[in-house]
């Protein structure tokens, strides 16, 4: 009788591996801590484990020594009843030599489909001579699920849609160190693809037709099968209805209470809680992000309006209806998405006289960085707003220094509380990493 298992371990010998565009994301394994890669459907997981297994065996590593399972693979159904252990034990029956006498590197992609993963890859690391990679879609494997179910050793990586830079790589540009004239052209060129396509890896190639259906079947996939199946919500069409209004307001204030008003005003029956944990679940999948106002009281910060973002600037434009968001909101969500690559702490600064600025992004180590995002500062009154709001959050922050982010205009401006840098968005995005 056939073992599917067991195929699936010897196919994998034979495969060729798909590494696509090399990510600039430095992942490094912690002895004794489960390596789990969570982000966005389709934002390259699954590529990026082929990349770690090829670096592998570059360095000399047998092919035996890898395990490889794709849990979406039709032919382990009967793990959802039996569990993931007789995975191990397939491996081992082919190479019972290397139990406990050598080093094996385990992959599971999307082994959250399958109940009790966590102690098996808890018991693997314990028991066996395992490095263990995880990967899974984000709303089944959150971060601060992890944290509790894996007690301690898991330790999670996040992956987002390509960055600006790794764009380029798909592009096939350089765009380290100085830029001659000719390269500038190139990558400014660069950036007009990449400010129509976004930044999912499928799409980075297609038509326009083709990258909105895929963007429009990321978007169904996301709020029916992680959000409405996950959670066995009742009310699908308020998700969706939600999804979408929120969708449309990208870069644009909303609070819970408005939106509930807008849902019932649909005949939606979401009371307050419920719009709430809608909200949450759409943060958790990292298709939408909310950011808080910055305030030192974090009663204050959880009650004041947020802002709301999605992961992808092309996606904004596939699914939303176009009506409510304009070039300077998408400006806004692509700088968004580029500071949280780098940091999950962001909020906006509103000064007592109701100046805003868009973002303050703590940096790891712990020093701030204050960016405005304008399409344009030509206009004489839009250049006076946008630069004393930005020069009053400096001083009231105690930062030197604040970025503009436009579309195509380049200068520094002196202010009281330092200098002010007005860049291009695709020289902020190289910047930033």
């Amino acid at each position: 009788m056939p073992d599917p298992l067991r195929d699936i371990v010897l196919d994998f010998r034979e495969a060729v591996l798909p590494t696509g565009v090399p990510r600039r994301i430095e992942v490094t394994p912690v002895p004794g801590k489960a390596t789990v890669c969570i982000g966005p459907r389709r934002a390259g997981k699954s590529t990026f484990l082929f990349q770690q297994v090829q670096k592998l065996l570059d360095r000399g590593v047998p092919r035996d020594n890898i395990l490889y399972v794709n849990f979406f693979d039709d032919r382990l159904r009967h793990l959802q009843h039996e569990g993931p252990g007789s995975v191990a034990d397939a491996y081992f029956s082919l190479h019972p030599e290397k139990k406990n006498a050598e080093k094996i590197y385990c992959f599971f992609d999307e082994i959250q489909v399958v109940p009790g993963w966590e102690p098996f890859v808890d018991r693997l690391m314990q028991t066996e001579a395992c490095e263990v990679y995880v990967t899974g879609s984000s709303a089944r494997m959150l971060s601060r699920e992890i944290a509790t179910q894996m007690r301690g050793r898991a330790l999670p990586w996040e992956i987002f849609p390509f960055s600006f830079r790794e764009f380029l790589d798909f592009e096939g540009l350089d765009a380290g160190g100085p830029l001659s004239t000719r390269r500038r052209l190139l990558v400014r060129k660069a950036f007009e693809k990449y400010w129509e396509r976004g930044g999912f890896p499928e799409v980075a190639g297609l038509d326009r037709g083709l990258r909105i259906r895929i963007h429009q079947e990321y978007w169904g996939a996301m709020l029916f099968r992680d959000l409405v199946e996950r959670h066995d919500v009742a009310h699908p069409r308020a998700v969706s209805d939600l999804a979408q209004r929120l969708v449309d307001n990208t870069a644009s204030l909303y609070s819970i209470n408005r939106l509930t008003a807008y849902l019932q005003s649909l005949g939606h029956r979401a009371p307050k809680p419920a719009v709430s944990d809608y909200v949450a679940w759409f943060e958790d999948a990292f298709f939408l992000f909310t950011v808080p106002v910055f305030d030192a009281s974090l009663a204050r910060a959880r009650t004041n309006p947020k802002k709301i973002y999605c992961v992808d600037h092309a996606l904004v434009r596939s699914v939303g209806s176009g009506i409510l968001v304009n070039s300077g909101h998408l400006l806004e969500n692509l700088v968004f998405t580029a500071l949280r690559r780098s940091s999950p702490k962001i909020a906006y600064f509103k000064g007592p006289n109701g100046r805003k600025v868009d973002f303050v992004a703590v940096r790891p180590d712990g020093s701030r960085v204050l960016v405005q995002v304008c399409e344009s500062l030509a206009e004489p009154r839009t250049r006076k707003r946008e630069v004393t709001a930005l020069a009053q959050a400096m001083a009231a922050l105690g930062t030197r220094t604040g970025t503009v982010v436009t579309r195509d205009e380049e200068e520094t401006i002196a202010v009281d509380a330092g200098s002010i840098e007005v860049v291009p968005a695709w020289r902020f995005l190289l910047d930033v990493g």
